[in-house]
């Protein structure tokens, strides 16, 4: 469905089945999805040495099948065709790339400067939807894509460009970008390749597909894992990755790109560095610099923009 013939509002009807959720709501859970994804690249780095980055991430979705499984089976039955089996291995295979990179990045590189790196993942999905579902958005939108991003990367280095400028790229960085040329495509992909399922299928179907992918990337190598020496650390990250930051993060994401669009949707990335600030908060680490400030109302002000549609709702 395009959003150029459809207002906003009444996609909102069509998913939810005539429902008519209000858009209020669906932005309120992007930033719980947001608030999620900020903690995967802390929980991310802390578990990256303790298992092959593509036996890490087998475990992780398959964890997550696991979880989401049984609920989808008791909802929706068991559901399968060809056509959504390849559509969702189209999309996994994104998510796959990237989280593979994710955690192979995390060996050579620190969790900042990936978080850095991942404020460019907007700006690319953004490209992508022009091409694949020819989402086109408004000049100040694109200007507010460029302006969340500088607010984001002003977040992370509070303010300082010496910070900034001290932050050479290493080969991981190079890997983590890679990999997010490859999560740049997922959410552009989701609205183009959607038929109408119940998003909790697709998801499953997502993690069903991207374990099979990694499969076939770790088959050689899964016998050779000293499965009884892998810190129990790591078995507890990976654990609440699969629930928080894959099943239920997965979830709210799909659910809301045939809403309000892939790329108003990964905007939603340009939060994390704020609320890593309120994470830090949380965890009694205090709060910001005063410096840090700017980018955070910067980084607001983008989001507004970005999320106030061509047709001025």
């Amino acid at each position: 469905m395009d959003d150029r013939d459809v207002g906003d509002e009444e996609i909102v009807r069509g998913v939810n089945g005539g429902t008519g959720r209000s858009l209020a709501f669906i932005h309120l859970l992007m930033v719980i999805c947001a608030a999620l994804v900020s903690t995967s690249f802390t929980v991310g780095a802390a578990i990256a040495a303790g298992l092959d980055p593509a036996v890490l991430t087998l475990v992780r979705f398959l964890v997550a099948t696991a979880m989401l499984g049984p609920y989808v089976a008791l909802r929706h039955g068991t559901q399968f065709s060809w056509s959504l089996f390849g559509r969702a291995a189209l999309i996994s295979l994104c998510l796959v790339i990237f989280f593979w990179c994710m955690f192979l990045a995390l060996r050579y590189t620190t969790a900042l400067n990936t978080s850095v790196i991942f404020t460019l993942v907007p700006s690319i999905a953004g490209i992508y939807a022009v091409f694949l579902v020819r989402e086109r958005l408004a000049a100040r939108q694109l200007a507010a894509l460029a302006v969340g991003m500088i607010g984001a990367v002003w977040v992370i280095f509070r303010g300082d460009p010496a910070l900034l400028l001290a932050m050479a790229w290493n080969r991981g960085d190079v890997i983590f970008f890679g990999g997010c040329l490859a999560m740049g495509l997922y959410t552009p992909l989701v609205r183009r390749l959607h038929r109408g399922e119940a998003m909790v299928v697709l998801t499953f179907w997502i993690l069903v597909t991207g374990s099979l992918w990694l499969l076939l990337l770790t088959a050689g190598r899964l016998p050779q894992v000293p499965w009884a020496e892998v810190p129990l650390m790591v078995w507890a990250g990976i654990a609440y990755l699969a629930l928080f930051t894959t099943v239920i993060s997965f979830f709210l994401t799909q659910y809301a790109i045939p809403i309000i669009g892939p790329t108003r949707v990964m905007a939603y990335s340009y939060c994390y560095p704020g609320m890593v600030v309120i994470l830090d908060l949380v965890f009694g680490h205090g709060l910001p610099d005063l410096m840090v400030l700017p980018g955070v109302v910067i980084v607001i002000a983008a989001m507004l923009v970005l999320q106030y549609d061509r047709a001025g709702r």
